[in-house]
């Protein structure tokens, strides 16, 4: 009879011969005892329930779950049950992408006929290469049937989407916003989406638009981004770059119409020092913000140069959270303490030579609400460094310093600073090492 290929056959074990009985007598136990062995019958790997085969499939890459449903009929039926294309990230590098191409050439396009109505969340990581982000808007392109809730574009490495033709990117976007009618998040950082494509975002997902992630598009202007808060009153989140934020922006987040938001997020770079001049906000909108939205996360990133802050601080300001990647200065950071009442978490990843003693000491003693501290390449004197920890107290749940931060002096050292704020924080602590490789 004709064996079929795609059963899984187990292999029969076939019984050791008898073996002969030993003579009773004075030998030891061992010999008196008879032994054999008894292999154990092959895993019928085909044979497990397709909801458990459904939860490894789960785990595997689009690569690795095309090998799989190769291997057998039942894996084939579970590769195709529909909840396993409502989550999905088309993870699309180089090497992905060329193996498509040599070797399943038509399965993407067999996955989204088959599938595009049952996917909901979707993402595609793609690396640096050209190819992968023009793969990437070829499957866009083609999600006509479906329903996606959740899509995001993700970059593992720059340019990858900013080198694909503005036009061809657009176009393929605006497929998944006329056809969807449902999108709730969205993530479409460092690509050209552009002010036309989010009018029609607008047009056909206003109602049920929560997140928007769109930081890094310079085809987007200020008027692009206040289509969407006049109209997509359910937004939440957002995140955007500050060249688009205006005070407009934050008085449509502010309308009586418009849902509380809760997380506001902020990229405030520069490329070109010296050649940006950054605008600055009213105190007035960022007021009616917070009356509006009292709990709001409101999240600075800053990546500029020392003589480019000069814009920020000089009023209040209710960030909540803020990182400098770059160096800042300690005039800025005078006015942090002395303007961010609303402050939790401080990360500085640079500063210059001078000790920031008395700026750390003026953002304890004012900004109550502060909870998480980073510092990396800067100076703080031993005791200072002490005293902030005193004046936070306990409410210091997070505390990353590396240690060649602290610096001796007539009071403390390193190791004596690490007893005393262990103390104060009622825990161990001890300052982050650089390690040594």
């Amino acid at each position: 009879m004709k064996r079929n290929n795609l059963a899984v056959v187990n292999k029969i074990v076939q019984p050791s011969p008898v073996l002969k009985q030993p003579k009773l007598g004075c030998s030891s136990s061992l010999r008196q005892t008879p032994t054999c062995s008894v292999a154990a019958p092959a895993a019928d790997w085909g044979g497990l329930p397709h909801h458990v085969m459904l939860q490894v499939f789960q785990y595997l890459s689009l690569i690795d779950r095309a090998r799989a449903s190769s291997v057998c009929r039942q894996w084939n039926e579970v590769f195709h049950i529909p909840d396993l294309w409502r989550k999905f990230e088309f993870e699309l590098n180089q090497s992905a992408t060329s193996y498509f191409q040599s070797t399943h050439p038509d399965l993407i396009q067999q996955i989204i006929k088959r599938h595009a109505a049952h996917l909901q969340y979707v993402s595609f990581k793609v690396d640096s290469s050209i190819e992968s982000a023009e793969a990437a808007c070829d499957i866009l392109s083609q999600l006509v049937n479906c329903s996606i809730q959740t899509l995001g574009l993700i970059s593992t490495a720059k340019p990858s989407f900013m080198n694909v033709s503005k036009t061809y990117f657009v176009s393929a976007l605006t497929v998944v916003f006329v056809n969807s009618k449902s999108l709730s998040s969205i993530e479409i950082e460092d690509t050209p989406v552009d002010d036309p494509s989010l009018k029609i975002l607008v047009a056909n997902n206003s109602d049920t638009l929560k997140l928007l992630e769109m930081s890094s598009c310079p085809h987007v202007s200020s008027d692009g981004i206040l289509c969407v808060a006049d109209h997509c009153q359910g937004l939440r989140e957002l995140a955007l770059n500050y060249y688009i934020l205006s005070d407009e922006l934050l008085l449509a987040l502010s309308s009586e119409t418009h849902v509380n938001l809760e997380h506001l997020r902020i990229d405030i770079v520069s490329e070109n020092p010296g050649h940006i001049e950054f605008h600055s906000i009213k105190k007035h909108s960022w007021d009616a913000l917070i009356k509006h939205s009292p709990g709001v996360n409101i999240v600075m990133y800053f990546f500029l140069y020392e003589e480019e802050f000069d814009t920020f601080f000089k009023e209040e300001t209710p960030v909540t959270h803020l990182y400098f990647g770059r160096s800042v200065s300690k005039a800025i950071l005078g006015r942090i303490g002395l303007n961010c009442p609303r402050l939790i978490e401080l990360v500085v990843c640079a500063n210059g030579l001078q000790p920031l003693d008395k700026e750390l000491i003026c953002i304890a003693e004012h900004c109550k609400h502060l909870s998480a501290l980073g510092l990396s390449e800067c100076e703080v004197s031993c005791s200072a460094f002490l005293e902030f920890v005193r004046l936070c107290g306990r409410r210091l749940t997070q505390l990353s310093v590396m240690e060649e931060v602290l610096v001796p002096d007539g009071k403390y050292n390193p190791d004596e600073v690490h007893i005393e704020v262990s103390k104060c924080l009622g825990r161990v602590w001890s300052p982050d090492m650089m390690p040594v490789w």
